[in-house]
């Protein structure tokens, strides 16, 4: 888990620095401004262009003073206000459980505050040997307010069990238990990861050591409730999706 962990480190401090850029068409008018979109018609008499919102522009060719294609300028990260994010990801690492390395997909409303702070209410599914949705809060923090920028985060919350799987009911020892009852816990989560902005969105990875308890209880054939507990010690890795 140590090296999984520093491996991932070392991957964001390389990968930090790079982001990708855009280019789009950009039309020069003679009255001084400038048009980016994409080039949708170009003739003697006129130009057609589309707008990263939509919007369509014809201009005449007296009009026009040239046309060029470019890196847009990034004009800095939201500084505050809503936005959502959409992860997935998986929890790997040893397998000290019963279970494989389990999936995660989780929606997160988040509030971004002077640009490097961003405070998120999370849910969705994680599959830990059975379906759970975790509800948790977050808070991250961006180094820099530049393009690209690594940064730090910690969450934390519980843990929902979805639903009674009956497929799993009374496999192990069909003659001794005759109920299952599943039950979430706690979850927490520290780690670091790497952000790229674009215009209106924002791409990140991130790694981190992620800890969740999950429990259930059997009834035995003497009527009593034994309660065992399942912990999970892992390296998160996920990729996200913010506008």
């Amino acid at each position: 888990m140590k090296k999984l962990f520093f491996s991932a480190m070392c991957l964001i401090i390389f990968i930090a620095p790079l982001s990708a850029q855009k280019s789009k068409d950009v039309l020069y008018l003679k009255n001084g401004s400038k048009i980016y979109g994409k080039l949708m018609e170009v003739t003697e008499s006129q130009f057609k262009i589309k707008t990263s919102e939509g919007n369509i522009f014809i201009f005449s060719s007296p009009e026009v003073e040239k046309f060029v294609n470019e890196i847009t300028h990034f004009e800095g990260r939201r500084k505050s206000g809503f936005g959502f994010t959409l992860e997935a990801g998986l929890l790997v690492g040893p397998q000290s459980s019963e279970y494989k390395a389990p999936l995660s997909f989780n929606i997160l409303g988040n509030i971004t505050s002077r640009t490097k702070n961003i405070f998120s209410l999370g849910s969705g599914v994680e599959y830990l040997g059975q379906p759970f949705t975790p509800l948790f809060l977050e808070y991250k923090y961006l180094f820099n307010d530049r393009k690209s920028s690594p940064f730090i985060f910690v969450r934390g919350g519980k843990l929902l069990h979805l639903r009674e799987d009956p497929e799993n009911d009374n496999m192990t020892y069909p003659t001794y238990y005759t109920e299952k009852k599943y039950s979430g816990q706690g979850t927490f989560t520290a780690g670091m990861g790497a952000s790229w902005a674009y215009e209106s969105s924002e791409t990140y990875l991130s790694f981190g050591y992620r800890y969740a308890h999950t429990s259930y209880t059997l009834k035995n054939y003497n009527g009593q409730m034994e309660k065992y507990n399942n912990s999970y010690n892992r390296l998160e890795i996920k990729f996200g999706f913010k506008f």
